[in-house]
């Protein structure tokens, strides 16, 4: 690709892992347009075109400093942007709609665009959920755990009774949630099937068998990249879910199973993806047993703690360079 071809970078301006890879290019001399979607419409312009012949759109994205064209963008690295703002001038009635119409102009007419994509929202719509995420990774060749997905009590007492051992409840689908005023993330839980209570029975909870531990594994990859870091718990909480306890945790690089490492790769062409933060458990004997996949998940702790050139990968993928 031409020199001068120009990476967009979607994210919120408070987001480390966009810093990196925005650093990494920069430092290749990659020219970089970022923004976040909550620039647009007040602070960003779009102008999109299609002469009802070609396949795709041409035109142009403005902000108050500088102007891409989009057929000169070569990649796209969309990483969890937010909405767009609506101007207060807007009557409250119109003001969804006019967010709803700002989102899907921007985010269509960009996931249009021939070009290399990181976290494309179809993609990541279609690989973020734990249901369908199993059922791929089993496909794949990967471990997992066995699983229950119900509101029922006296199902669930039923299904638990064939596990005969300790149980984890966690979110089917990740979301946070608002206490006070405090957005925080449920944290998986370990519980006994004396803890199963009418409250299941209020939305869908997803239950699994305890997998015991040697330690836990953050595989992040990047296109073909693997970078497979061991995580080591040192309390209670972080040994159940190390995202409860970040301060009691150690990362040390680690190697991964050729037979897993395969159905990783499986698992990613079935869903398209190029980037994937995939989290396993290492049993006492060594098994490597399959617990998600975020196709948006965070890494830039895991360069910091280990210097892997996870960044570095980033940048080439979107450059072009592999």
């Amino acid at each position: 690709m031409p020199a001068q071809r120009t990476v967009l970078v979607v994210a919120e301006n408070l987001d480390p892992s966009a810093d990196l890879v925005v650093h990494a290019l920069s430092e290749r001399r990659v020219p970089v347009m970022r923004f976040d979607l909550a620039e647009f419409p007040q602070r960003l312009d779009l102008a999109a075109h299609h002469d009802g012949q070609k396949s795709g759109w041409y035109g142009e994205l403005t902000t108050s400093t500088r102007a891409v064209r989009l057929e000169e963008v070569r990649a796209v690295y969309y990483r969890r942007p937010g909405l767009p703002e609506i101007s207060r001038t807007v009557d409250p009635a119109y003001r969804e709609w006019a967010q709803g119409q700002a989102l899907v102009g921007m985010v269509q007419v960009l996931s249009t665009l021939p070009v290399a994509w990181m976290h494309h929202p179809d993609v990541y719509r279609a690989a973020a959920h734990k249901p369908g995420q199993l059922a791929a990774a089993t496909a794949a060749g990967l471990r997992v755990p066995r699983t229950l997905v119900t509101n029922s009590l006296s199902r669930a007492r039923e299904w638990a009774a064939t596990i005969n051992g300790p149980l984890i409840v966690k979110p089917v689908t990740a979301g946070a949630i608002t206490l006070g005023n405090r957005n925080m993330m449920l944290p998986t839980r370990r519980i006994a099937v004396t803890d199963l209570d009418e409250s299941l029975e209020l939305t869908a909870h997803l239950l699994q068998e305890w997998v015991h531990k040697r330690n836990e594994v953050r595989l992040t990859v990047v296109g073909e990249e693997m970078f497979p870091v061991a995580i080591h718990a040192g309390s209670p909480a972080a040994t159940v879910d190390w995202r409860a306890d970040y301060d009691a945790l150690e990362y040390e690089p680690t190697g991964i199973p050729e037979e897993t490492a395969a159905g990783v790769r499986r698992f990613m062409a079935r869903y398209g993806l190029n980037y994937g933060a995939f989290d396993f458990v290492v049993t006492p004997s060594g098994n490597w047993v399959f617990l998600e996949c975020n196709p948006a998940g965070q890494w830039q702790f895991i360069a910091a703690a280990t210097q892997l050139p996870i960044a570095e990968a980033h940048a080439s993928l979107l450059q072009g360079a592999v």
